[in-house]
């Protein structure tokens, strides 16, 4: 997965893809999940990560699943770790732990 563009924010997706299309507000959007406004709006601001209470909410509300949502942001959580790492020889394998 390294090198490869940075995976869509599954908060980006709400927005661009469903709430904004809707003509939706934030508070009438916030409303219609059952959370407050703050909590949507750090989602859609790519501020917060959609945990899996959130993905229920979305998915209910969008007929999707919430393990497309999880796995949106699953995605996105594993690029940024592996952003942590460019360079493998820093971190020993296991079986060379094992030859030694």
């Amino acid at each position: 997965m390294n090198g490869t563009r940075k995976p869509t924010h599954p908060g980006e997706v709400l927005r661009e893809d469903i709430i904004n299309p809707l003509g939706l507000t934030v508070t009438e959007a916030a409303k219609d999940l059952g959370v407050t406004r703050k909590t949507l709006s750090a989602l859609l601001n790519c501020k917060a990560s959609v945990s899996p209470v959130m993905a229920v909410r979305i998915s209910i509300a969008t007929d999707t699943t919430p393990e497309s949502w999880l796995f949106m942001q699953t995605k996105l959580d594993l690029w940024n770790a592996q952003q942590k790492f460019p360079k493998r020889n820093k971190i020993k394998e296991f079986v060379e732990l094992a030859n030694a």
